[in-house]
Parts: C-alpha cells; sequence; structure tokens
C-alpha cells in the first residue's frame, strides 16, 4: 500500500530557489576567478588606430621573416630569458611586462653565455610578456613571447 504524497510546501520551494541560484552564483565566481587568472590583458589599447597600422605590421613581418632568423624565446633553470639567435654579432635589447599590470616592467640586458644570450637578471615568477628586438647590422627583427 502506497503512504499519501507530502504536500510541496514554502520550505521546499525555498530549498529549490537557494539551490538554483547558489550554483548560478557558484558557477559565476568560478568563471570569473578563471578568466582573471588566464586572460593576459589588452591586446591593442585603440582597436581603430591598430587596424590602420595592419598593414605596415603585415609588411615588416614578411621583411623579418626573409631575414631567415629564429630567434625562440625560453627560460632557463634560473628563469632568465634566453634567446636562440643564429650566429654572432647580435644586439639584443627588449622588456618584460606583466600581462595584467601587477608588476613594473623590466628592461631586459642581455650577455652571451656559453654560446647563448641570456638576461643579466631572472624574471620574478609569474607570467611575462616580453617584447625584444634583434639587430645585426642595419637588419632588425621583432620578437615577442609570453613566458611563465
Amino acid at each position: 500500500m502506497m503512504s499519501p504524497a507530502r504536500p510541496f510546501t514554502g520550505r521546499h520551494m525555498t530549498a529549490i530557489l537557494v539551490g538554483f541560484f547558489g550554483v548560478v552564483v557558484a558557477v559565476n565566481i568560478t568563471m570569473a576567478r578563471l578568466a582573471s587568472g588566464t586572460f593576459g590583458g589588452t591586446v591593442v589599447d585603440n582597436s581603430y588606430v591598430a587596424s590602420q597600422k595592419f598593414n605596415g605590421w603585415l609588411a615588416d613581418a614578411r621583411r623579418q621573416d626573409q631575414l631567415g632568423w629564429a630567434t625562440p624565446l625560453s627560460l632557463d633553470t634560473a628563469r632568465r630569458v634566453t634567446v636562440g639567435v643564429p650566429g654572432a654579432g647580435f644586439v639584443v635589447t627588449g622588456t618584460a611586462h606583466h600581462p595584467l599590470g601587477r608588476a613594473p616592467d623590466i628592461a631586459l640586458r642581455f650577455v652571451t653565455e656559453n654560446g647563448r644570450l641570456v638576461t643579466t637578471t631572472p624574471l620574478p615568477a609569474g607570467r611575462w610578456q616580453v617584447r625584444l628586438q634583434v639587430r645585426r647590422g642595419a637588419d632588425v627583427k621583432n620578437v615577442a613571447g609570453v613566458l611563465a
């Protein structure tokens, strides 16, 4: 024999509403934390101005690619930025920028060590946008990367 069904009361409705909005708030907080922890900041400050310069940037990139220089960026075990350059006579300058502005920009100075170019000081822990200018004579190549 079946027992009679319990009536739906205000407590049931309160539990349903609290549970539903609790899930919504928990998902929103989780997504906001993930977004703020992984977004690298703005790409350009003014999209319109960047669109006007885009074709020039493409032409510069083509000229740089024609140089044939492979310039990979990495961090060594001491968190110093290393740049692979093909041969001698290169001068590298640049900056490391924290994407969320939590730390000031760091000017990077390079020295040759064991046949590679490395920074004189290590980067603090975290994610850094590194922008370099590699020169040899009149030839210039701009290199950018994110190191963590």
